[in-house]
């Protein structure tokens, strides 16, 4: 007997001729007029939910409209319109006659759920690039995002100039010029969702002037190569040595563009020189390219004077990128392009179809920030705690791996670690994986780099300066085990 206090209520059927041995099948069904949606709705997903997930199979015979309104204490009308809206979208098979059933398509395609992916957290975790997120200003930004809220007029909660919001465009042009030497009108600041979709609109930029190849430092970051060819781009890789990009080698590639990372070359660590900048520049000139000066963190410097911005030299050829990630935090998404005034009608063009404009209120925030110099002073307080993990990092390497050569170490957020003999790289990455040790190798930005040239990116901002001697001494450790399978 149903009575009507709306609590569970089980529905039995028989199986089809093809299920095991006609047994019932017992179906937990629920409805009740305080829970979410209406009765009819709450039908459906669960029905809907008992197919997805295998519980009815294909061609599984369904009660009757009748007998389910029935036994659910319900109109019949609402088991009606449910089964309607059920077969309307594939699940169920309606047939003036016959009984319901479940269709076969919509348990065929059905697959396991997927699990939410989770990086697991190291013990010590040397990648690069990766700055200490733990050091976050978050009531200084907390006191500018809540202004920003505060004040930000109606009008500019629309989607605005695609370009961004003029007050963060003008407080990076100054910004941008006072400490980069970067030659910024606030009229060519792009505001981006960080330096991948600024790498990204200048690409699809420069394939509609007619770029057909584009030049990359060989080592490089890894996700560059795609994103140019994505945007219809041959990439093409031009070496790296002790004195930055090899601008003889760049001149034979036929490249109409260059992606350079000139203040502290990713990831080898290696400054561009006077004499190569002077030649690079020359090879702008002569063939009418652009170079994308990727300027990832050079605000960190440590044993030399600040490299200036090489776009400072040639505005009219060089699109000059930076982000929030390595200064502040990545989860901001937070970037900037300054763009040669030929190229800017494309680049504005490419954003607005990309997503029409970078979050509004965070940028008002930033601006805000920048104008308090809570940027200025966040930057001085990670330049100290920077240099002492990075000297840190250098006497643990030197007494753990004694034979190691060490550089890269004047500017940035990692060292660069060249090991004195062969490692074989899976076994290293095994044992550190052991270990919980999280490292990067040459490998990472060339495939097959580390048999060449075993070589460690040991990024320092992530792991507590007290922490850091344990760590480097399991990584070696890690060393010895691939040194000794390699000689095995």
């Amino acid at each position: 007997m149903v009575r009507h206090n709306w609590t569970h209520e089980k529905i039995q059927f028989v199986r089809t001729e093809g299920d095991q041995l006609g047994k019932p099948l017992e179906l937990l069904l629920s409805v009740t007029r305080e829970g979410p949606g209406t009765l009819g709705a709450q039908i459906e997903a669960q029905l809907r939910r008992a197919i997805r997930d295998g519980e009815l199979h294909g061609g599984a015979r369904m009660p009757s409209t009748r007998d389910l309104a029935r036994q659910l204490g319900v109109s019949r009308r609402i088991a009606v319109d449910a089964y309607a809206q059920l077969a309307a979208e594939g699940y169920l098979v309606l047939r003036q006659g016959a009984q319901p059933r479940v269709a076969d398509a919509a348990t065929a395609t059905t697959t396991a759920p997927v699990a939410l992916e989770r990086e697991p957290v190291p013990r010590y975790d040397f990648r690069p690039s990766r700055p200490d997120v733990s050091a976050f200003p978050r009531q200084a930004w907390s006191r500018c995002l809540r202004d920003a809220v505060a004040s930000i007029s109606d009008a500019e909660l629309i989607y605005g100039d695609p370009c961004g919001v003029e007050t963060l465009r003008v407080a990076l042009a100054e910004y941008l010029g006072r400490v980069r030497g970067v030659v910024a009108e606030p009229a060519r600041v792009v505001v981006t969702s960080g330096y991948i979709q600024g790498l990204g609109l200048v690409c699809r930029a420069l394939g509609e002037r007619g770029v057909r190849r584009i030049a990359l430092e060989d080592p490089s970051s890894p996700e560059q190569g795609p994103i140019a060819a994505r945007a219809g781009l041959e990439p093409v890789p031009v070496p790296v040595d002790g004195s930055g990009i090899v601008v003889d080698a760049l001149a034979r590639t036929g490249a109409g563009a260059v992606v350079l990372t000139p203040a502290h070359q990713h990831p080898t660590g290696v400054v561009l020189t006077p004499e190569r900048r002077a030649a690079l520049l020359g090879w702008l000139r002569e063939h009418d390219a652009i170079a994308i000066e990727d300027d990832y963190d050079a605000e960190y410097r440590y044993d030399r004077a600040a490299v200036g911005a090489l776009q400072g030299l040639d505005p009219d050829r060089v699109v000059y990128a930076g982000s929030a990630s390595k200064t502040l935090a990545p989860a901001l998404r937070l970037g900037w392009l300054v763009v040669p005034a030929a190229l800017l009608g494309a680049v504005r063009h490419e954003k607005s179809l990309s997503d029409q404009t970078t979050a509004r209120i965070e940028q008002h925030a930033l601006a805000d920030f920048i104008a308090r110099g809570e940027l200025d002073r966040h930057l001085r307080r990670m330049r100290l705690s920077y240099r002492a993990r990075r000297d840190a990092t250098i006497a643990a390497v030197g007494r753990a791996l004694p034979d190691a050569a060490v550089s890269g170490i004047a500017a940035g957020l990692h060292v660069t670690v060249t090991l004195a003999r062969p490692v074989d790289e899976a076994e290293l990455r095994a044992g550190c994986a052991r270990r919980r040790v999280e490292i990067s190798t040459l490998s990472d930005y060339r495939a097959g780099a580390f048999a060449e040239t075993p070589t460690l990116l040991l990024g320092y901002a992530q792991v507590p300066e007290a922490a850091i001697a344990a760590g480097v001494d399991e990584l070696a450790a890690a060393v010895g085990e691939g040194a000794a399978q390699w000689a095995g």
